[in-house]
Parts: C-alpha cells; structure tokens; sequence
C-alpha cells in the first residue's frame, strides 16, 4: 500500500462544491457551545456533501478562527443558516418537506441499526448541547429520536463525535444524492 498525495485524491474545488449535488440531510446544531464541535460537523458535513448546516440559539456562526481550526475551510463550502431559536429552524424545514430526527437518548428513540432512511425523503438531524443535549421542546417538535448504543460509563458522545457516526449511517445505508 501507498498513501495517496493530495493531489490524487480528486476533490472538488469549493466553487464546484457549491454547485453540486447534495444529499438530502441537514444538521441542526441546537445550542452547540463548543466551536471546536461546530467546526468539526462542518468538515464532515462538507465531507459528505450535506445539503445545510443550520446553527441555532448559542451556537457560533462563521467566520470565526475556532471554528476554522477544525472546519479547515468547509465552513466556505457548506451552506449554513443561523436561526435565533431552533423552533424557527424546524418549523422552516418541516415546511421543506424534512423529516425531523433528533440524536438524544429519550423514551421510544430507535438504535441507528433500526433507522431506515427512506430513498425520497429530505432528513434534519438536531444535535444538542454538550451538556443538556436536545431541548425537550425541540425533542417535542422531532418526527423521531436516534440514540446511539453506550456500553461504558459515559452517558454521552462528543458532539462531533456523534454527528459523524449518525452522518455516516445515513450514507452507509444509501441515502442517496438526489
């Protein structure tokens, strides 16, 4: 095996970024704190060419030197909103036609292995605080709950943490680019 250069890896610049295709998943933040966190799931939000990243309530917006720390750039890339309240962020993209899936451990979540995104649906994801995770009210206003499995003694992930393995099931089971 050898490891590839950066120029055999074929990436799209960040203008054709733009004007690509998307998978039809969004990441709402809902009071992430930490910037590190936000740079992050925007780096894998570009990663897998997302459709938006929206950043609600607390969370930092670009431009921002922490959040270009771990965004490396894909905060140029990915198109993000910031809404005041998160309720305004879901009451547009219900309006949009998403599916509202919130990553919070809650009575009757549903484990990633049990999670089908269905081919012709446009999905939200919610990630909450680092601390208080998903405001209820905005759990209430969700279509469903994903729950991670733990098995330590820990009872959460990392945020970003979190945001990737989620991402991932979703491409994992082919959600595919419209």
């Amino acid at each position: 095996m050898r490891k590839l250069k950066i120029t055999e890896l074929d990436r799209l610049t960040p203008e054709a970024y733009r004007t690509s295709r998307k998978r039809p998943l969004a990441v709402v933040l809902d009071h992430v704190r930490s910037l590190n966190n936000v740079g992050s799931i925007f780096r894998t939000a570009d990663a897998f060419r997302l459709e938006a990243v929206y950043l609600c309530g607390i969370t930092a917006t670009p431009p921002h030197p922490e959040i270009r720390k771990t965004a490396l750039g894909a905060e140029d890339s990915v198109e993000w909103h910031y809404f005041a309240d998160t309720r305004d962020a879901l009451r547009r993209l219900k309006d949009e036609g998403y599916v509202i899936c919130a990553l919070e451990q809650a009575e009757g979540s549903i484990s990633p292995n049990d999670f089908a995104p269905e081919n012709d649906k446009k999905y939200a994801l919610i990630l909450g605080h680092e601390v208080k995770g998903v405001q209820q009210e905005i759990v209430d206003l969700s279509d469903c709950c994903i729950e991670i499995p733990q098995f330590g003694t820990k009872h959460s992930l990392n945020v970003a943490v979190a945001a990737g393995i989620i991402i991932w099931e979703f491409v994992r089971k082919g959600q595919p680019f419209p």
